[in-house]
């Protein structure tokens, strides 16, 4: 890994750390049906929400897909009102009416999720057009997973912010799986989604070991030169891998389509212990510390808090 200093390597760790043990915990509890949305669930993908937030101002976007916790968590999102959205209550992120597929904390620039793959890249335009006109120098960051790179709106997206020199960046999450089908069955030059996107005129970067300085890094270099408007949007290809089911909290390596064999090169470079291996074990120890408290006040708080009043069944319906 990069070097980083020390107050970085902290803050990094911190992030994954909360990713990691917010996501275990939402696996722990979903067998007690107090969960009463999908999930579906980044564990061992953290790295790429952090990497790509961590480089962001406060006041900059980002918007994540319907695997969307770490994306959320990375950027600043209230995780008592993630946690409460999960469990439908009236004060999760969206009322406890959207569940974990679709999130957003405006306060927070966490702009909305989407369940349907591919959406969420072309309301980033939107986002990114009015950051422009704004002229604030911001930019937002819009998560995708490998399966939405086969969507025209993508390639439509891609031309337009392109076009229009937007201050967007694509980040794609490739786990190399849309489901259950991998992306060697779905893409006939499957290792080239990086030169299809430079046609269009876009830098793009490739970082396939999911070290999360190399991704903090690209955009460590490359937002200031967006914000100056030298370069107009960015595409960061992200390898990882999703080492829990498609949707749901358990392991599928029984079900055919991927071996434990694939997982194990992905453990062995797991980010989490790698950044907690450059702290000091105190250090270490005062960051975990602070995490688990986290983690369980957002957990106290979603389980006392109200569901929804039925009278809610039609506010914020406009059709």
């Amino acid at each position: 890994m990069p070097e980083a200093d020390i107050q970085t390597i902290r803050r990094v760790y911190a992030s994954l750390r909360l990713i990691r043990r917010f996501e275990e915990e939402v696996a722990r509890i979903y067998p007690e049906d107090k969960i009463k949305s999908p999930v579906h669930l980044s564990i061992g993908q953290e790295s790429v929400a952090v990497g790509i937030c961590d480089a962001l101002n406060p006041d900059d976007l980002a918007g994540g897909t319907y695997r969307g916790h770490a994306t959320y968590i990375a950027k600043g999102g209230n995780i008592d009102a993630l946690m409460a959205e999960l469990y439908g209550k009236d004060t999760g992120c969206t009322r406890g009416k959207g569940g974990s597929m679709h999130l957003c904390d405006i306060k927070n620039n966490v702009v909305g999720s989407s369940a349907v793959v591919g959406t969420t890249v072309p309301i980033a335009l939107g986002y990114g057009l009015a950051l422009k006109r704004a002229g604030k120098g911001q930019v937002i960051a819009t998560f995708m997973g490998d399966g939405a790179t086969e969507e025209g709106v993508f390639h439509e997206s891609l031309n337009f912010a392109a076009l229009k020199r937007l201050p967007v960046v694509f980040v794609l999450e490739n786990n190399f799986y849309a489901i259950h089908t991998p992306i060697g069955r779905r893409q006939a030059v499957p290792d080239a989604i990086c030169e299809r996107v430079q046609t269009y005129g876009i830098p793009a970067y490739r970082v396939t070991d999911a070290d999360v300085f190399k991704i903090r890094n690209i955009m460590m270099d490359a937002l200031p030169k967006m914000r100056r408007g030298e370069y107009g949007p960015i595409f960061v290809e992200c390898h990882t891998y999703r080492w829990r089911e498609h949707v749901g909290p358990a392991n599928d390596y029984d079900a055919g389509y991927r071996s434990t064999d694939d997982l194990q090169p992905w453990v062995d470079n797991d980010q989490v212990p790698r950044v907690a291996a450059m702290l000091e074990p105190e250090d270490r120890a005062r960051i975990d510390a602070e995490v688990e408290k986290r983690v369980a006040a957002s957990i106290a708080f979603a389980e006392k808090s109200p569901f929804p009043a039925a009278k809610e069944l039609h506010t914020h319906v406009y059709a």
